[in-house]
């Protein structure tokens, strides 16, 4: 799969290598992010996955659903006519999933 530089906190980079490419750029709500929603819980803790999306709802609904649900969103970035989210599967237990959804409610 892909591998690329990527920027992590600080302007450090890393690379990172892509699990699973999704493509939904032809694709409108709700299916990009039920996309995600199935990649992550396929995937193993630690799995990063690139999301290709053009519907610009995705731009906030994909975000909003990883914090909510305790998953790392690596990267996103603009490109000619889509977006590119590079997300990375975090081990959350439902305490976690709680506490997320608790401060997303302060």
């Amino acid at each position: 799969m892909r591998n690329g530089p990527v920027e992590q906190e600080g302007g450090a980079m890393t690379t990172l290598t892509v699990d699973k490419r999704i493509d939904t750029r032809f694709m409108l709500l709700p299916v990009p992010l039920m996309s995600v929603i199935v990649a992550i819980r396929a995937g193993e803790v630690g799995d990063v996955i690139e999301v290709l999306c053009a519907d610009p709802l995705s731009t906030t609904d994909i975000p909003a659903w990883l914090r909510k649900a305790g998953h790392e969103l690596v990267e996103t970035a603009e490109e000619d006519d889509y977006t590119r989210f590079v997300v990375r599967k975090n081990e959350v237990t439902p305490a976690d999933a709680r506490e997320h959804r608790e401060a997303r409610s302060v």
